[in-house]
């Protein structure tokens, strides 16, 4: 392994480059092969290429590799690897330019593609029409956007045409649901979940891969109610608002589904929404499934969907409706993900023009007013001498009870 050299590459040379922490580190090597890394001590890990983790740091070293497309999707792909593979051919089969720059061990980069030039310049730009052979590619390019745009980047007029014409190709369409999750859920941790979807749907995939979401889009709401009257542009800055309270990705996502059922608001009715989020329980349900979301995570999107309305008019609520709430949303046994739901409808009522600041006490409200509820165990009504059935409704009639003085002592 005399002749092989090692290379950083990828996100560590691009982060370090703006400025960014380091997370990870992944490596290139050219100019061996795979027995003379095993012999090395490094343990083989890939499955479709060769790939070894270093015996000591337990960091990724590849060999470095050319690609050829045999087949539609991501799968599609035989990959070559050999000592006579160059840093330049590896380098090309990467996505972006500003990910194509590699750095040897005395710490000069090689950057045959113009990365440094494309971060100065804030542009996410592909290596080489290789790019279009890999629809995942679509993606990846998306959730950078996502992270990206708020330092400024924008995506290359040249990489957006290649993108709208793999869509229209149909390459899309081989991608599998686990990956599109993957990279969805990525994203939607980014500061700018947002930008995401936006470049999806400007290249025509969001329509292929989250139709329930294209279709809010000219959807009209209320201007009352949504000065920003689009519903797609409403979800959207919901989910900003989201990032702003710093939320988990289940509020994060559940957010992004809550408004589904709009799309399916008769048109004789709009631009009101009357039972929109009853329309909408299935078609969360069906997005979940197909994209195979985690439990969790769908959850609290049904959850959201089925009884956001209800939080913004909580204080309105009669305390029978206010304990049956508390029942169906399970908030006495789950406290953490009814919290979780509260901050879901915060940001869907601050997801809106002119009130991302607005007062919205019903959060405060209805944590006190569970508190109160959960003060009553059954514990206790078993100890007063009821039984059987009886603790059920005699447990509902007390927390009902401790639920109105609640609202009696802030009325005061």
């Amino acid at each position: 392994m005399t002749s092989a050299k090692t290379y950083l590459v990828g996100g560590a040379v691009r982060d370090r480059l703006l400025g960014l922490p380091v997370r990870e580190r992944d490596w290139v090597v050219v100019g061996t092969t795979p027995e003379d890394m095993v012999a090395l001590g490094f343990k083989a890990v890939g499955r479709d290429f060769p790939v070894f983790l270093h015996p000591q740091t337990r960091e990724e070293h590849a060999l470095a590799r050319t690609e050829r497309k045999t087949a539609p999707g991501y799968h599609g792909f035989v990959f070559h690897t050999d000592a006579k593979v160059t840093l330049e051919d590896d380098l090309r089969r990467r996505d972006l330019t500003i990910n194509a720059i590699a750095e040897d061990e005395a710490g000069t980069l090689h950057d045959p593609y113009g990365g440094q030039a494309d971060i100065s310049a804030r542009l996410l730009r592909h290596v080489s029409p290789a790019f279009a052979e890999d629809p995942v590619r679509i993606l990846r390019v998306a959730r950078f956007y996502s992270r990206f745009r708020p330092l400024g980047f924008r995506v290359a007029g040249e990489t957006l045409a290649l993108m709208r014409e793999m869509v229209a190709n149909g390459e899309v369409d081989a991608l599998q649901a686990e990956r599109v999750w993957q990279e969805t859920q990525r994203s939607l941790m980014q500061d700018d979940p947002a930008a995401y979807f936006e470049l999806l749907r400007e290249c025509g995939a969001l329509e292929k891969l989250f139709p329930e979401l294209e279709a809010l889009f000219g959807v009209p709401q209320t201007p009352k109610h949504h000065p920003e009257i689009d519903t797609g542009i409403h979800v959207l800055m919901a989910l900003a608002q989201a990032v702003r309270m710093q939320a988990p990705l289940s509020v994060r996502f559940a957010v992004l589904c809550h408004d589904f059922g709009k799309a399916k608001t008769p048109a004789d009715v709009l631009p009101r929404h009357y039972g929109h989020e009853a329309r909408g329980v299935p078609l969360v349900e069906q997005f979940c499934k197909r994209l195979r979301v985690p439990n969790d995570c769908r959850d609290l999107a049904v959850m959201t969907t089925r009884y956001h309305l209800l939080i913004h008019q909580a204080q309105a609520l009669k305390p029978s409706t206010l304990v049956e709430l508390f029942e169906q949303t399970r908030a006495f046994q789950q406290p953490e993900r009814f919290t979780q739901f509260l901050q879901a409808c915060e940001a869907d009522a601050r997801g809106r023009t002119g009130l991302e600041d607005r007062d919205y006490p019903q959060p405060a409200y209805l944590q006190a007013a569970l508190a109160a509820a959960a003060s009553v165990q059954a514990s206790t009504v078993v100890a007063a001498g009821y039984s059987g059935e009886a603790v059920g409704a005699q447990l509902r009639k007390q927390r009902i009870a401790a639920v109105a003085a609640f609202k009696t002592s802030q009325a005061s």
